[in-house]
């Protein structure tokens, strides 16, 4: 195919002329190049037109690189959101698992507090579990896991890490009710551990309160006072922690004294229980031994009845 010059005659024409020029530009053209190797005349010129020629390279290429950097953004951004949604699983897993840490070591720090209380006291003792809650509002009850077959049985002492909680009220095979100390119906024989005072707690319906109503003018008992229990009657072992007294004042006749203390147990949020009792409170009468009758012996006399 003929090359037009730009007076539009073919620069390079069929025949031996034409093929004599393309010689000539191809001389020199190499004696260009290799004059340019040599001394570096031409350096110049290639900076001038690479200056004239890159705004056109750069435009040329500027959809190129706008469509490499979308699509290296938008594979960033993805990355960047599966990454965020990875953390944030594992984040919400590693908080489960710090909460549950934290119940579990909260559940020990309760259960070795009812250790160190069991030591304390030298009492006979089983842990029990809190199952359900009395939803009656005048009734202050719960359901423990602990029955007859775990040698529960009425009236035994319930307690808490702090102090006394109720006694249990009724019995069946596996789970046993607890009467709670705040129960309106429930009463405590207690003494004042610093005067050995002995007084009668009753429950008032609110979980942070018992009442003393009948406590002699005479009587030696302040705020601050230590309640504890006084063994009488052989329901609760002596000495069980029960409450502080934080009020003292007359009733209305102007006859007694009304003390109303607080009690230490943790009432309305225990979760585990001590059953105590003394080992002679668990014993049952001994049944009576089996043994066979034997008369007396032949030949013996046996007196009649009536008089001959």
């Amino acid at each position: 195919m003929p090359v037009y010059s730009a007076e539009g005659a073919p620069l390079f024409s069929e025949g031996s002329g034409g093929s004599l020029r393309l010689l000539v530009w191809l001389a020199l053209a190499s004696a260009l190049m290799a004059i340019d190797l040599r001394t570096g005349l031409l350096r110049e010129v290639r900076v001038a037109a690479n200056a004239l020629v890159a705004p056109i390279q750069t435009v040329a290429t500027a959809p190129l690189h706008a469509a490499r950097a979308m699509r290296e953004a938008t594979a960033e951004r993805a990355g960047l959101v599966a990454e965020n949604a990875d953390l944030r699983e594992q984040l919400l897993f590693a908080q489960a698992k710090l909460d549950r840490l934290a119940i579990v070591q909260e559940q020990n720090n309760r259960l070795r507090a009812l250790l160190d209380a069991r030591q304390k006291l030298g009492l006979r003792a089983q842990l029990a579990e809190l199952i359900d809650v009395d939803l009656d509002p005048y009734r202050h009850r719960i359901l423990i896991n602990q029955g007859e077959r775990h040698g529960v049985f009425v009236g035994q002492a319930v307690i808490d890490a702090n102090g006394l909680v109720g006694q249990v009220l009724d019995v069946e095979d596996a789970r046993a009710t607890v009467i709670l100390l705040s129960d309106p119906s429930h009463a405590v024989p207690v003494r004042v551990q610093r005067t050995g005072l002995r007084v009668i707690a009753y429950g008032s319906g609110d979980p942070g309160r018992i009442e003393l109503p009948h406590v002699p003018f005479s009587a030696d008992i302040k705020v601050g006072d230590l309640l504890v229990t006084s063994g009488i009657g052989g329901r609760f072992p002596p000495g069980l922690p029960v409450a502080t007294v934080y009020e003292v004042q007359t009733d209305n006749s102007a006859t007694f004294a009304v003390a109303e203390a607080r009690p230490l147990a943790g009432i309305a949020g225990a979760t585990e229980l001590l059953l105590v009792s003394d080992e002679t409170l668990a014993l049952g009468p001994l049944p009576a031994p089996e043994v066979e009758f034997v008369g007396p012996p032949e030949g013996l006399r046996v007196p009649s009845e009536t008089p001959p």
